[in-house]
């Protein structure tokens, strides 16, 4: 599925893509395994009461590189 990251809509980072979440935009939303829980719970507590799916097995490195971006993402909402 991190393979969709190439082609499809998308925001990189917490900011948009907590905001694509609350406006109902966010499809499907990408977390890095590795990234601050502090960071990333916030955004897996809105996916859970929006019931957007939450994908959360790859690395921040893994979600740059599939977003083809050269630093590290550690959140992807695809719209």
């Amino acid at each position: 599925m991190i393979t969709e990251l190439a082609s499809q809509e998308k925001v990189i980072g917490v900011k948009q893509s907590r905001k694509a979440i609350r406006d109902g935009r966010a499809k499907r939303v990408y977390v890095a395994c590795d990234a601050d829980p502090a960071i990333t719970d916030p955004v897996a507590e809105s996916c859970a009461a929006a019931g957007i799916p939450l994908e959360d097995g790859h690395t921040m490195a893994q979600l740059g590189q599939a977003c083809r971006i050269t630093v590290g993402a550690s959140v992807v909402a695809v719209l």
